[in-house]
């Protein structure tokens, strides 16, 4: 949330700092002006990705020209435009599509989208609700589907959604994703906390 935590994750091992913009729900949003400040700041090859709930490729594209992230990461479903459109608009920018494991849909959903984008996240996010849940519940999904999801598609997969030190063995054990993504699991009172961080590092890598 601010250059502090980003410095703090790195530290502790940290691959890529997720940089959350608005959204209609969840912890963690900050301004776009900070999310700018922090993507200057961090060094290579830490990956800075910018989670946009934007729905068309011009808002897409108009939310990275603000932050100048090295990926995006789409937490909700492209409404308006086209995965090549935003390719063409934003060349050497990876794109990470978040997929909402809730039943078999998102399975087919996961294996259409793959074709498109550079990476998944699997998230147990709502979108379906009147007001969405696009990331940040804590709460984990069925890591059943998200492990078929892993074995069907040719990009990487991330695994996200209730993750923190006391299962995040089981996670990687029953999906082998590529990497894994935290937010809730090493927070206290809304701020990043250096032992549940420290926790969730050991136990991920042990």
């Amino acid at each position: 949330m601010n250059p502090e935590e980003a410095r703090l994750a790195i530290r502790c091992g940290a691959s890529a700092l997720g940089l959350v913009g608005t959204m209609p729900s969840g912890p963690g949003p900050i301004p776009d002006a900070v999310i700018a400040d922090i993507a200057r700041r961090v060094p290579p090859p830490i990956a800075t990705f910018l989670l946009t709930s934007q729905q068309s490729v011009d808002g897409i594209v108009a939310h990275h020209q603000r932050v100048h992230t090295s990926t995006i990461q789409i937490v909700d479903r492209i409404a308006t435009g086209s995965f090549p459109e935003l390719r063409r608009r934003l060349p050497g920018i990876k794109l990470v599509q978040v997929i909402h494991v809730i039943e078999k849909r998102s399975f087919d959903e996961a294996c259409v989208v793959a074709q498109q984008v550079d990476a998944l996240l699997l998230d147990s996010g709502r979108p379906d609700l009147p007001v969405k849940e696009l990331g940040g519940t804590g709460r984990t999904h069925n890591w059943a589907i998200s492990s078929r999801i892993r074995e069907s598609v040719d990009v990487p997969v991330f695994l996200a959604g209730g993750l923190r030190a006391e299962n995040v063995r089981d996670a990687v054990a029953g999906v082998r994703p590529f990497a894994i993504d935290v937010c809730s699991g090493v927070r206290t009172n809304g701020a990043l906390d250096p032992k549940k961080l420290v926790a969730f590092m050991e136990a991920a890598l042990g």
